[in-house]
């Protein structure tokens, strides 16, 4: 299963990326394949290792910050592996091909 997911403190100001840091390094170290783009952080792997991850990186934040905000997304595959970079290397295939689809 791949998670996508966005955590930030809410009530410490606009200034939160020290705070996402926090949890971006929890997923880091989990040494669960990942991605951190500008709005999300992507994790791979089975249900509850990647739940806990979430739940661990969540904590970090709540730990500095009383109020906690948390969007997930997820695409829940049992068997497939590697999808966070199947899934863009499908779509980078189909731009440098010039393909379209229906």
């Amino acid at each position: 299963m791949i998670v996508a997911f966005s955590v930030s403190p809410l009530g410490v100001g606009e200034d939160v990326g020290e705070y996402v840091a926090d949890a971006v390094r929890v997923v880091r170290e989990s040494g669960l394949p990942n991605r951190t783009d500008a709005m999300f952080t992507s994790i791979e792997g089975d249900w509850d290792e990647v739940m806990d991850v979430v739940k661990r990186a969540v904590a970090a934040v709540e730990a500095r910050a009383g109020r906690v905000s948390l969007v997930l997304k997820a695409d829940i595959r049992p068997g497939v592996t590697d999808g966070l970079t199947s899934k863009v290397a499908t779509v980078e295939r189909h731009l440098a091909g010039g393909e379209r689809g229906a």
